[in-house]
This record gives structure tokens, sequence and C-alpha cells, in this order.
């Protein structure tokens, strides 16, 4: 259940950074009608998911002493690159997410991080009132 209610989470705050961010956009597969954006989100969010699980924590084991050095401002960095890689993914399967540059890539990790945090806030207590 946790699943499921973070990767609409994460996919909700992937759509609201497209509206906000214009170097960040996702191309919806088929017809592109409503069912097939919301199903683009909802796979785009669950690869983000996936890269973040596997090579984030890679890139963030390797790279502590680098956030120890910079107070945790390479995160920034970090959370662009893993956007890049979920974007070059969904480009190859054909539909997904699309970075215009590295700087856009840095900008939206950074209102994704914040969007993701904001509904987060919202929904915890939703699932924590489930667990008791």
């Amino acid at each position: 259940m946790r699943f499921l209610v973070r990767l609409v989470v994460n996919a909700l705050a992937l759509w609201l950074t497209t509206l906000l961010v214009s170097g960040v956009s996702v191309t919806a597969f088929g017809d592109g009608g409503t069912t097939a954006t919301v199903l683009t989100f909802l796979l785009v969010a669950f690869v983000f998911g996936l890269v973040n699980a596997v090579i984030g924590t890679i890139i963030r084991v390797v790279a502590f002493p680098l956030y120890i050095l910079t107070l945790g401002l390479i995160s920034f960095v970090v959370n662009a690159v893993l956007l890049l890689i979920v974007a070059g993914i969904s480009t190859a399967i054909g539909f997904g997410l699309h970075v215009d540059s590295f700087g856009w890539g840095i900008v939206g990790a950074f209102v994704l991080a914040v969007f993701a945090w904001l509904i987060g806030l919202f929904v915890r207590p939703v699932l924590d009132r489930g667990r008791a």
C-alpha cells in the first residue's frame, strides 16, 4: 500500500513539476489521451523510483565525502543526474520524461523534491492513521 501511495505522490509531483518548469516535459504514449498521460506519469514515477533506489544509492555512497565537503549541496547535482538518467531511459522506451539540459535537470530535480515533500506532508497523516 505504501509503495502505491508513494508512486502516486511521485507521479503527482512530477506532473506539477512539468507544469512549473518549462525545461522538463513528459510525452505520453499512444494517442496522448487522459488515461495514456496518467499511465505515462505513473510509469515515469516508477522508473524514477527504481533509478533512485539502485543507482542513486550507489552514487550517494560513492559521493559521501563530497556531501560532507559541500554541506549537502552536491545533492542537487546528484538528483539532476538521476533525473537525466530517467529521461534517457524513458526516451529509449519511446515516451516519457524529457529534460532540455543539465541546468533544467537541477531546477526540475529541486522542484520535484519540493513538490514530493509538500504532497507527502498531506499524505503522511493518512498513512499513519491506517497503521494505528
